[in-house]
């Protein structure tokens, strides 16, 4: 791409990720040399969800784990949405430590990834895409901070001023990703606080156990796929997906898979849950996760790898450990 100022002052340096509306790019603020990442979708996109997205962004901009836009406008063929650079996405973190994260782990994720969604909530939104490739670590002085991301699929649930809640309804088509989705998505039905909780428990279980008993079908075509995945998640009991781990996680889902259409998720109750158990299990709280412990690993392998007088970032193993700037996935 040439030269590609967006907002006066940014400027696109190299695609980092992409998705269904379009790229994001590493983008520099030709200011002061700030990094931030510039999400493109392309005026001609069949169903541009930007602007909207956007907004949404705006709305939540201030909550503690929420990116800050930068700007947002057309520029050439593109709408452009730019906003912080963020780290690397929990999916690739969970790649990153050979697809198995410690309970320690597992638990001080869960505890700031329903902090997030509470957040959601509490300004009247539902995610409806709750799923490791849409929580991405901070970088810098925030690289212990979750971030949640890809408000494309996001949807007001009640209305701001009455708090008058969505009417309930069946017959929908299944939005989000399939893996990760509630029991009442798969059938059709509208989405509400409770299924991004369920989303969660999925999510939390996928870390736990490497992978869920719904992955993997074969199938002739999408819909067979949606199909499969959602007979596999009914007929597979909470106890047994959440067999040889604390009960913590069955009684999360139960809880979860029990509330009402349009009744409020007890957070607290659920952060509680995961809080004793961290506390039982003789945990602290120090943000030491299963990479922080491998990429200081790495950093030192790299440096000691090193002939004197090289700098170890220039080595060909600078990508043993991921590098904030390629990682940004999805935003």
């Amino acid at each position: 791409m040439a030269e590609f100022i967006v907002g006066i002052k940014y400027k696109l340096k190299r695609k980092i990720g992409s998705g269904s509306f379009g790229d994001i790019y590493l983008g520099i603020n030709i200011q002061n040399g700030e990094e931030v990442a510039v999400k493109l979708e392309s005026v001609k996109a069949r169903h541009p969800q930007l602007l909207y997205e956007s907004k949404v962004y705006k709305i939540l901009s201030g909550g503690v784990g929420v990116p800050h836009i930068r700007f947002y406008g057309v520029e050439r063929d593109y709408h452009c949405l730019v906003m912080d650079l963020l780290g690397p996405s929990l999916e690739d973190l969970f790649n990153f430590c050979s697809r198995r994260f410690t309970m320690k782990t597992v638990l001080m994720l869960a505890d700031q990834m329903i902090g997030r969604i509470e957040f959601m909530h509490v300004k009247n939104f539902i995610h409806r895409d709750i799923k490791p490739d849409n929580f991405l670590m901070g970088i810098g002085r925030h690289c212990n901070k979750l971030f949640i991301i890809d408000f494309g699929l996001a949807k007001k649930y009640r209305d701001s001023r009455t708090r008058s809640h969505i009417a309930y309804k069946d017959n929908k088509n299944l939005t989000g990703t399939a893996r990760y989705a509630s029991v009442n998505a798969h059938m059709g039905i509208e989405q509400s606080r409770r299924d991004d909780m369920e989303s969660l428990g999925y999510v939390l279980m996928y870390f736990n156990r490497g992978n869920l008993p719904w992955q993997g079908l074969k199938a002739a075509n999408k819909k067979q796929k949606y199909e499969k995945i959602s007979e596999k998640k009914m007929t597979t009991p909470v106890e047994v997906l959440c067999k040889g781990f604390p009960s913590e996680f069955s009684m999360y889902l139960n809880y979860c898979r029990g509330l009402r259409f349009d009744e409020a998720p007890d957070y607290m109750y659920l952060r509680q849950l995961f809080r004793i158990l961290f506390r039982t299990l003789n945990h602290q709280y120090d943000y030491t996760f299963d990479w922080t412990m491998l990429k200081q690993k790495a950093s030192l392998n790299q440096v000691s790898n090193q002939p004197a007088g090289t700098n170890p970032n220039t080595s060909a193993n600078a990508d043993v450990a991921p590098q904030t700037s390629n990682f940004q996935q999805a935003i």
